[in-house]
């Protein structure tokens, strides 16, 4: 059994496609195909189900795989851990990050990592803060950057808090209350509101607030994704709330504070176990000590 061919099932399994598994791998898929072929035949047993239209992994595929990450991913420390030996960072860096992080400017912190670090390969993964907290506890991440509610602390992981924010309301350019300078949160009561799915932490900051203050509101559409959020506000079909941090980038919408305004606590968090030489310089970019 060949390393590589752990990474040719892993990449199969994650991209559910041969043909995609190849281009990430960079192989042709018939040698993709072959060298999985070969592993089935010395496992004696089928580790993916193919048909024309999809390629799911069988249940031996399911037993065999985390084996198989928990063989890269030990491979991949040693090599690491060898080379930062000698004084140079190498392997992976898993980052997890919510789509309205906003405390630090993630793009120039990468770019400063990537420049020190360029052997390195930073892998970005975005989610919502409890299922990247998740991840991390999970060692799937090295670290993620978190937006949580003021009432809630991530657990199980290291944690440094970045920084508190409040959010202000988000509206189309010609609706009623653009142009005022704050409104009372109950002004919003009647409003049809866009928001992040019920269960996500973009959502309870939101319901937590207006819940303290007895207000009910109608949250007509639920989106996962902020940019689309963004876009159903400015044509109309509702309003907002997002961190007043995140906002100044957005264009074609009208910004409101509000008394009363929900709160946002954004984090960055690792696992408690002892980091991968790649997130522990990522952590002393940012000046945390890895065992904090």
């Amino acid at each position: 059994m060949e390393l590589q061919q752990l990474r040719y099932v892993l990449a199969v399994a994650e991209t559910k496609s041969f043909t995609r598994a190849a281009e990430r791998c960079h192989v042709v898929q018939s040698a993709l195909s072959h060298q999985i072929a070969r592993l089935e035949r010395e496992l004696g047993g089928r580790l993916f189900d193919r048909t024309s239209r999809r390629v799911r992994l069988t249940a031996a595929g399911e037993a065999f795989l985390p084996a198989a990450r928990q063989c890269l991913d030990a491979a991949e420390r040693a090599a690491a851990d060898v080379a930062a030996a000698f004084g140079e960072v190498r392997g992976r860096l898993d980052v997890g990050v919510i789509p309205t992080v906003a405390a630090v400017d993630l793009p120039s912190l990468l770019k400063n990592f990537r420049t020190r670090h360029p052997q390195v390969r930073v892998s970005l993964r975005v989610g919502s803060s409890p299922d990247l907290v998740e991840q991390v506890r999970r060692a799937d991440l090295d670290l993620a950057f978190l937006g949580l509610p003021a009432t809630t602390e991530p657990k199980g992981v290291r944690v440094h808090e970045f920084g508190r924010d409040r959010h202000v309301a988000v509206v189309a350019p010609d609706h009623p209350l653009a142009g005022s300078e704050e409104i009372e949160l109950s002004r919003l009561a009647s409003e049809v509101f866009v928001d992040f799915p019920i269960g996500s932490a973009g959502r309870a900051q939101a319901d937590l607030a207006f819940d303290a203050a007895g207000i009910d509101r109608q949250v007509a559409l639920e989106v996962g994704a902020v940019d689309l959020m963004v876009e159903l506000v400015r044509r109309g079909l509702g309003v907002t709330m997002l961190p007043s941090t995140f906002v100044p980038g957005l264009s074609g919408v009208a910004t409101i504070p509000v008394t009363g305004a929900p709160q946002r606590v954004e984090y960055l968090v690792w696992g408690r176990a002892e980091p991968r030489p790649a997130a522990a310089a990522f952590l002393r970019l940012l000046d945390l000590p890895a065992e904090s």
